[in-house]
């Protein structure tokens, strides 16, 4: 198998874990509040420390793959996350638990700016002509990762209890990340194939940086808080239909694989149309399905979640194509840790505010209420993004090379 191949293929199971591991605990959580004597609410908020180091270590994981080694630094993820989980799963105490939640935040901030870098330089060593079809693909990876988070540990959670939730993937990571750093030797970023970026106006640039910054924010709140709340609104409003913990997991898969369904589109268009016009078709489905989501029940409750999840997943592949198509290789990983910095960091805020809205009786219906108003933001932001300028020009005119990235922050 070529290296650049072998790498995409970790980076693709890097993906899986990261989310996967962010989002055990608030599936098992279900079942440790007879262990811990807490309420959902107060063991739900022990996971904020994870979710603020997974986007405040953006910055310090972005520059060390940078200036050290991104090869190094996904093996670092890969057996840190791992032992991290160990650790989770094997603590009778509040405090350690939320020490545990903290280190997988912080060893899975690792993944987006090194491993996202690293996909983009190594799918343009391959074809430039692809890379929104790499980044698609990828994205589904991630997507199964959040699916499998729920369907994976309320089985495990079920059969042999929470703890072994946590130290199954565990083990299985750390066996990963042994395989990774025998299989990927180190070595600089491959050359790119295809044509010479074309250097972005600046204006165009901070406008586009702009909308990503607020999309990056409320899309990452809306991401996050949908994630985290769908196996408890699913208990909720459908146990009568589903009365297993196995059975509400195995629904929640299914509808989060609809956000791969959506990766993979989005990830196709993009190399065929402007990014403004994925943009916008996308953004606007957020609001009325948030809303639709808080208000409906019963196996109704079904469709409004799938189009949540098609619009959110699909969101974050195009994110990902922004940054990738205004940055050049040596700055991508610091480019890509700001962007999960702002996005990440913005979605530590929904774990308070799930326990809060909960806790006070505001219900799902007060939540996604909440996250209709931010995914009408998100709409607002893609009628702004750039469409005119000359580099979409050139995309309209040349769609087989809407991959290849246009700019070069560091030079603008």
């Amino acid at each position: 198998m070529p290296l650049a191949r072998r790498v995409i293929n970790y980076v693709n199971i890097a993906h899986l874990f990261d989310h996967m591991f962010m989002l055990i605990f608030p599936t098992a959580v279900l079942a440790m509040e007879a262990d811990f004597g807490r309420s959902y609410g107060e063991l739900l908020a022990l996971s904020i420390g994870g979710f603020i180091a997974f986007g405040a270590g953006s910055i310090p994981s972005g520059w060390l793959g940078d200036k050290w080694s991104r090869r190094n630094m996904l093996g670092v993820f890969f057996i840190g996350i791992g032992l991290a989980a160990i650790l989770a799963g094997s603590t009778s105490s509040l405090w350690m638990l939320a020490l545990a939640l903290t280190l997988i935040g912080l060893f899975a901030s690792i993944y987006h700016p090194v491993g996202t870098a690293m996909l983009t330089a190594h799918a343009e060593s391959v074809s430039s002509e692809k890379l929104g079809r790499e980044l698609g693909t990828n994205g589904v990876w991630g997507n199964v990762g959040v699916a499998c988070a729920a369907l994976v540990t309320g089985a495990i959670a079920q059969f042999l209890g929470w703890r072994y939730a946590f130290f199954i993937p565990g083990l299985i990571s750390i066996g990963f990340g042994i395989a990774y750093l025998v299989m990927v030797p180190d070595h600089a970023s491959p050359p790119r194939k295809g044509k010479p970026q074309v250097k972005v106006p600046r204006a165009i640039a901070v406008r586009a940086f702009a909308v990503l910054a607020v999309v990056g924010v409320s899309g990452g709140v809306v991401f996050n808080a949908a994630t985290i709340a769908m196996p408890k609104l699913f208990s909720e409003r459908m146990q009568d239909l589903i009365g297993t913990p196995v059975g509400i997991s195995l629904l929640v898969f299914v509808v989060y694989l609809a956000g791969a369904l959506a990766q993979l589109i989005i990830g196709r268009l993009v190399d065929r149309y402007t990014l403004k016009q994925i943009f916008v078709t996308v953004s606007f489905l957020q609001a009325p399905c948030l809303l639709l989501a808080g208000l409906t029940e019963s196996w109704w409750l079904i469709l409004p979640c799938l189009g949540v999840m098609f619009a959110v997943f699909g969101q974050v592949t195009i994110n990902d194509t922004m940054v990738a198509r205004y940055t050049s290789d040596e700055w991508r990983a610091r480019a890509f840790s700001l962007r999960y910095l702002l996005s990440f960091g913005a979605s530590a805020t929904a774990v308070p505010l799930i326990a809060l809205v909960y806790d006070r009786g505001g219900g799902f219906d007060t939540l996604f209420g909440v996250l209709a108003v931010l995914g009408l933001s998100i709409f607002l932001s893609a009628l702004v993004f750039p469409g005119g300028s000359p580099t979409e020009a050139a995309r309209d005119l040349q769609p087989s090379a809407a991959s290849a990235m246009r700019s070069e922050v560091g030079r603008a």
